[in-house]
């Protein structure tokens, strides 16, 4: 009876051992961006590598591999965004066979404080800051309140909260349409509680630019000489 008991012991921590070691650990950038086997988002993290040339990208993953991958197709179909310049931070959406890539996303170039024209008069900045660790916050918009932000799928996820609304956290999907050192373009992805509301799935794209730093916006401006004659 009791070598049964050992026995059983013995199993039970032989498939805890196994259960923990079947998961692959996660290396956190934006809120956990990086995923584990079995995840249903497959899009790979890491680093780009030294390698990465014109058609390819050389990924140092998050998981330690070095991967090779094609993406002469998502170059062809504008789905490369953000640039390729080595040491940055990427996610890529591989194919089957993780031989090629059908969508890149610079996750530095991401970062940063992103304003358009205030669309109910164009007076003043608004728009949304993306930080590292998956930290949204908004710019000059006190009816919207961005909380976090990650990738999921090729699409950008934001959550945030409306002033007036239900307190909730609301999810709202967007997908990149243009990602360069100066321009942010979106279009968000309708839930099906829109359409059926009435919302079409035609939306205006939002076109943001990075913000400036404050000191870059007087530096074109020419002050006059002075004239002695207006301090007798």
């Amino acid at each position: 009876m009791k070598k049964l008991v050992f026995i059983a012991i013995v199993g039970c921590v032989v498939l805890m051992m196994g259960s923990c070691n079947s998961k692959t650990e996660k290396v956190p950038f934006d809120n956990g961006d990086s995923v584990t086997v079995g995840s249903v988002d497959s899009t790979i993290y890491g680093v780009c590598g030294e390698e990465t040339a014109m058609n390819t990208l050389q990924l140092i993953t998050d998981m330690g591999d070095t991967l090779t991958l094609d993406i002469s197709e998502a170059q062809e179909k504008g789905q490369v965004f953000g640039g390729l310049q080595v040491g940055d931070r990427m996610a890529a959406l591989p194919n089957s066979d993780y031989t090629a890539a059908k969508m890149v996303i610079n996750q530095a170039t991401l970062l940063g404080n992103w304003v358009m024209p205030n669309p109910l008069d164009g007076s003043d900045e608004v728009g949304v800051r993306i930080k590292e660790g998956g930290i949204a916050e908004s710019i000059e918009q006190s009816n919207i309140i961005y909380k976090t932000w990650k990738l999921v799928k090729g699409q950008l996820e934001f959550v945030l909260v409306r002033e007036g609304g239900s307190e909730e956290d609301e999810v709202n999907y967007f997908n990149i349409i243009k990602l360069d050192a100066d321009s942010l373009f979106l279009r968000q992805v309708l839930r099906l509680e829109d359409i059926q509301s009435g919302l079409r799935d035609d939306m205006e794209e939002l076109r943001y630019n990075r913000q400036k730093p404050k000191e870059e916006y007087g530096k074109d401006v020419k002050l006059e000489d002075s004239d002695s004659e207006f301090f007798l």
